[in-house]
């Protein structure tokens, strides 16, 4: 399934008052490199996700996500030593949109990142006003280079 999202660093925290969801999350990588392999624990639910390279300009890749159950996601995240992560994601609606904001935590606290989904690369949107610089494409800030800093 191709995945067309954009991502951007967050400027305030003033989404959190239109934030309609929060959801814990964990996760960590098997595979760093391109395909990237990401388990994942959402709250009480276990995804193991493949991810081919970007576009060019960052923009679009193939995604696969699979449910898995979460004693084996729990398994996998054991197996994934260092390259993890945890973070709180925060389901925020803007203008027709809705925006997935990332608050890390742990050796990531203060990052704040904001990602949208697209149903084509040259959809239109509107920016929320806590939204910031856009980093699409740049690898410092995919979760999985991000999981891979230095605790």
């Amino acid at each position: 399934m191709k995945e067309i999202e954009r991502k951007f660093l967050v400027r305030s925290l003033d989404f959190l008052d239109a934030a309609t969801a929060e959801l814990p999350i964990e996760q960590g990588y098997l595979h760093t490199t391109r395909p990237t392999v990401r388990v994942r624990r959402r709250g009480e639910q276990g995804f193991l996700t493949l991810k081919t390279p970007s576009s060019q300009d960052g923009l679009v890749r193939d995604e696969y996500e699979y449910e898995i159950p979460l004693a084996d996601a729990e398994a996998l995240l054991a197996l994934c030593g260092t390259h993890r992560l945890t973070k709180t994601r925060y389901l925020v609606p803007y203008e027709g949109h809705t925006w997935e904001v990332d608050l890390f935590a742990g050796h990531l606290k203060g990052l704040c990142l904001a990602e949208i989904e697209l149903s084509s690369p040259d959809e239109t949107f509107a920016l929320p006003p806590w939204v910031g610089k856009e980093v699409t494409g740049d690898p410092r800030y995919y979760n999985s280079v991000l999981a891979q800093i230095k605790q």
